[in-house]
C-alpha cells in the first residue's frame, strides 16, 4: 500500500477531446481537489497565466529541474517540453489530498513508475472529425499546428488501453459526471480508506494490509 492518503488522477487525452474543460468543471465541483500546475517551455496561449494554467520557463530552466530529478513525468510535446514538478505533488497527497494530473500518455507511464497506484483516465473524442472541429473553434492554434495535433491524434490514442478508464466525451455533462464518479469511487477504495481512516481501523481491529 502507498505511504500517501492522497491519491494522483492522471487525466491523458489528445488535444482537443476536451480535457482541460473536464478539468476545470470537476475542480469548480470538487474543490478539495488539487490541480497540479505543470512546468513548460512553449510560449503561453492568449488569456494564459504564469502559475495559473503553466509555469512558463525557459529551456535551461527546465533542463535544469530534469537534472535535479525534481519533476515526476517530464516529455516532449509537439516540440516543447512538460513537465511535472514532484515536490507539489507529493507534498498534497501526504497531506491526504487527491491530485489530478493533465498529461499525455508519455507522462502518464512515468508517474506510474513512482506511483503505480495512480489512476489513468482516457478521455477519447466521440470522432476524429469531431476532434477537428473542437480544435478549429478553439482557435488558439494555427492551421499547420491543428494537422499535426490531428495526425498526433491517432498515435496518442494508441495508448487508452495504458489507463484504468475510458471516458468518451461526447455529451460534455455526461462525461464530467462519469469523471466524478471515478473519484468517488477510488476514494472508496480500501488502500485510500484505510490510510484516511487509519485511527478507525485499528480501533475496529481491522489490518492495513491489502489482501
Amino acid at each position: 500500500m502507498s505511504s500517501y492518503s492522497g491519491n494522483i488522477f492522471m487525466i491523458v487525452a489528445p488535444s482537443g477531446a476536451g480535457k482541460s474543460s473536464l478539468v476545470n468543471a470537476l475542480l469548480a465541483e470538487d474543490p478539495s481537489l488539487v490541480l497540479s500546475i505543470s512546468c513548460t517551455t512553449r510560449t503561453p496561449r492568449p488569456g494564459e497565466e504564469h502559475d495559473k494554467h503553466y509555469r512558463f520557463v525557459t529551456h535551461e530552466a527546465f533542463q535544469a529541474l530534469r537534472d535535479d530529478d525534481a519533476l515526476l513525468e517530464w516529455a516532449e510535446v509537439h516540440g516543447n517540453f512538460y513537465g511535472t514538478p514532484r515536490d507539489r505533488v507529493e507534498q498534497a497527497m501526504s497531506e491526504g489530498k487527491d491530485v489530478l494530473l493533465e498529461i499525455d500518455w508519455q507522462g502518464a507511464r512515468q508517474v506510474r513508475r513512482r506511483h503505480p497506484e495512480a489512476i489513468g483516465i482516457f478521455i477519447l473524442p466521440p470522432s476524429i472529425e469531431a476532434l477537428e472541429t473542437r480544435l478549429t473553434k478553439r482557435g488558439q492554434d494555427a492551421p499547420h499546428v491543428i494537422a499535426r495535433r490531428l495526425l498526433a491524434a491517432g498515435s496518442e490514442m494508441s495508448h487508452v488501453s495504458e489507463c484504468q478508464y475510458v471516458i468518451i466525451n461526447q455529451e460534455f455533462s455526461t462525461a464530467l459526471m462519469q469523471l466524478g464518479q471515478i473519484v468517488a469511487a477510488t476514494r472508496l477504495r480500501y488502500a485510500t480508506q484505510a490510510a484516511r481512516n487509519a485511527e478507525l481501523f485499528s480501533q475496529l481491529g481491522i489490518s492495513k494490509t491489502v489482501a
